[in-house]
């Protein structure tokens, strides 16, 4: 009995699997956002530095390391702007700022 719910509480259910962005609040748009810039501009994400509601639906700040430098304080990141619909669609993506990894914010 211990291993069937073991195994269920891994697997998430179909209802779960579907919910939007907008049903899943802040952490399933940081999310999906994460998920989408990754896919266009093949670089990583090293995480996300703002999320807010907006009218039609999310406006995500997520950081991306651009150039990998060693040392590592030296490496350039990239915050981008990402703007999703309330089903979790990009609607579109821009860069906000540059910085090198070492530096304070302004």
């Amino acid at each position: 009995m211990t291993e069937q719910r073991h195994g269920r509480s891994q697997t998430a259910s179909p209802t779960a699997r579907r919910r939007t962005p907008s049903r899943q609040g802040p952490e399933g748009a940081a999310r999906a956002a994460r998920e989408r810039l990754e896919g266009l501009i093949s670089h990583p994400t090293e995480g996300v530095s703002g999320v807010r509601r907006a009218d039609d639906g999310w406006c995500v700040l997520v950081d991306v390391l651009e150039v990998p430098r060693i040392p590592d304080t030296t490496s350039l990141l990239a915050v981008y702007e990402v703007q999703l619909d309330n089903e979790g669609e990009l609607k579109e993506y821009r860069r906000v700022r540059r910085y090198r990894r070492g530096a304070a914010d302004e």
